[in-house]
């Protein structure tokens, strides 16, 4: 384990190759950071990998939506679900776009004097809320709300906490910094669709992205992540997926002891549903106990994986029916 990977050792820029170095590529191009540890991780998966930045690139870094309306909903699905590495990465984001003010009111924890921006970072905390923006931007504002849903999971499990080096994110001035230095990436207009060449799984596009790179990148998202239920018997797979389909699907509640599966005696089953509804419990405990010495780093991607994508279709299944827009 090095930096900020708890569990893993993943594959560098330098050593990729296939899928893995082509995502990397389109990192350092698109995303403005090549060694972005919330993909590295999944390295290990490399259909995992090229899923989870497609949804992303397809949806929060294309399209027409503002930037900045996009990056203060994935903040507030950051804030629900307490990953504060994501909350750095949005603030520095946030600096990126030009929106100082409003960076460093979310690093605070308090609301935008915008009345859109408060709405946007509402519905993030809670997507069973009516929209705040126009049916056509839907993809967009979606994609990347249920992409850093399944993001806010992986770094929870498998990352530290500290976004960038020695928790320098801590800082304002390094957040402003960090912010600036992506100004030019953050505003370079990208072509849509360029990331699904990457895609080495496909899946069924969801209604509210039909026909859009972002839905054909959450159908493949959904497919890769769903294979990890292979790593559990019948009997356990299910038990997770029926306390997901259990949960609101709008705030990942701490459990409780009921319900959480005994660590000893169904430590996979108990890894998954945790990392579905409270990923930020995980303990190193609870990794131990199912990891044995013959589990690989993939596998062990591939098992958080499917509790983060079982937690993402019961927060999509909150999704009003009907697309309701503010003026």
């Amino acid at each position: 384990m090095t930096g900020p990977f708890r569990y893993t050792s993943p594959e560098l820029p330098g050593s990729a190759a296939g899928v893995v170095a082509g995502v990397y590529e389109q990192l350092a191009t698109d995303f403005g950071i090549d060694r972005a540890p919330t993909f590295v991780v999944l390295s290990a998966a490399p259909d995992l990998l090229a899923a989870a930045w497609a949804l992303l690139r397809e949806s929060l870094l294309t399209g027409q939506a503002p930037r900045t309306g996009k990056e203060v909903a994935a903040a507030g699905v950051s804030l629900v679900n307490r990953c504060p590495f994501c909350v750095a990465a949005h603030t520095m984001l946030l600096h990126a776009t030009g929106d100082h003010r409003l960076a460093e009111t979310i690093a605070r924890g308090d609301l935008p004097d915008d009345p859109g921006h408060r709405r946007l970072l509402a519905w993030g905390k809670d997507m069973s809320t009516p929209r705040p923006f126009p049916a056509a931007q839907a993809p967009e504002y979606i994609g990347t709300a249920l992409a850093f849903h399944f993001i806010n999971r992986i770094v929870s499990s498998l990352l530290t906490e500290d976004t960038l080096p020695g928790g320098a994110q801590r800082y304002r001035l390094v957040r402003s910094v960090a912010g600036r230095s992506l100004a030019r990436t953050v505003r370079r207009r990208l072509v849509p669709g360029e990331s699904l060449a990457l895609l080495e799984t496909a899946g069924t596009a969801p209604g509210w992205a039909a026909d859009t790179p972002a839905g054909t990148a959450f159908g493949a998202l959904r497919a890769a992540a769903h294979r990890g239920a292979e790593l559990l018997g019948d009997e356990d797979s299910a038990l997770v997926r029926a306390s997901v389909a259990a949960w609101d699907g709008v705030a990942p509640l701490p459990l409780h002891g009921e319900g959480l599966p005994d660590r000893a005696e169904r430590p996979g089953a108990r890894l998954a549903l945790l990392a579905a509804r409270a990923p930020y419990r995980i303990t190193d405990e609870d990794v131990a106990a199912w990891r044995g010495p013959s589990v690989t780093d993939d596998r062990l991607v591939r098992l958080i994986a499917f509790g983060a994508v079982c937690a993402v279709e019961r927060v999509e299944a909150t999704l009003p029916t009907r697309t309701e827009e503010h003026a």
